[in-house]
């Protein structure tokens, strides 16, 4: 796919760490102008050094809660006026919390619904004009959690969940109006996130951080935990040309953890 991101404006949620920023990452080296959003200066300053190590356009970086409609607002205006077009979207941004169902207050269950899934929604509506009159791609970051939900993640697996049907729902919009919308569904990624779930995983089930490290690879039987690049792939092949045929679907990119057929 070499050049074939050259020009393109792609927005990456969740661009200041783990998967995001490698995404960001990748399609910088590919001469794509990058948009990272964060809630975190501190962690944009960061990320903004990373992709732009990488080559091509230095990355535009804005601060942004999207958790509220108005921050999805301020991110949509500050595009518009800077570069009047998005080619692709790629909705990466969402924390939830993990822990024992019955500890987990309404508010946790509110924020993590709050930022990945109404912030991939908004996101979407509001660029949508952008992306259709680009003919372009929405690639939604979800996860595993979504076909694979465990007692310790239920808020994970449910917000999950509704992203994947949002993002199927959406993309028959999208085949009316040219745009692309497919999902990927990473498994065990080793990022900062996967650490902190570990965190939070071994304060609900008793368990080392360690062991349930092991776990990750030793239930499902698979060769590794995944690298934020194995995500990076994907997400850029799925806004190329190549995969222009691909609408509609959710990937799992997890060494073969999901075993049943979704």
């Amino acid at each position: 796919m070499p050049g074939e991101f050259q020009g393109k404006v792609v927005i990456i949620t969740g661009g200041s760490r783990g998967i995001g920023r490698q995404i960001a990452v990748d399609f910088a080296r590919e001469g794509a102008q990058t948009v990272i959003v964060s809630s975190s200066e501190k962690n944009l300053a960061a990320a903004t050094k990373t992709v732009a190590a990488a080559g091509g356009p230095a990355p535009h970086a804005i601060v942004a809660d999207l958790r509220k409609l108005e921050g999805c607002q301020d991110v949509f205006k500050r595009v518009q006026d800077k570069f009047k077009r998005c080619d692709i979207l790629v909705n990466c941004a969402g924390a939830t919390k993990a822990g024992n169902f019955v500890d987990l207050p309404d508010e946790a269950w509110m924020d993590g619904y709050a930022l990945k899934f109404f912030g991939c929604v908004r996101m979407c509506r509001l660029f949508w004009p952008m992306l259709k009159q680009a003919q372009g791609h929405v690639v939604n970051i979800i996860g595993g959690a979504a076909r694979t939900p465990g007692a310790d993640f239920s808020i994970g697996g449910s917000v999950n969940a509704a992203m994947g049907n949002f993002s199927k729902s959406l993309s028959q919009l999208g085949k009316k109006d040219g745009v692309n919308v497919n999902a990927i569904h990473p498994g065990a990624t080793d990022t900062e996130r996967f650490g902190e779930l570990l965190e939070m995983r071994s304060k609900a089930s008793g368990k080392t951080i360690e062991q349930l490290r092991g776990e990750a690879t030793a239930k499902d039987g698979i060769r590794r935990v995944g690298t934020a690049e194995d995500i990076a792939a994907l997400a850029l092949f799925l806004s190329s040309k190549k995969a222009r045929h691909i609408q509609g679907t959710a990937i799992a990119v997890d060494g073969g953890a999901t075993a049943g057929y979704h």
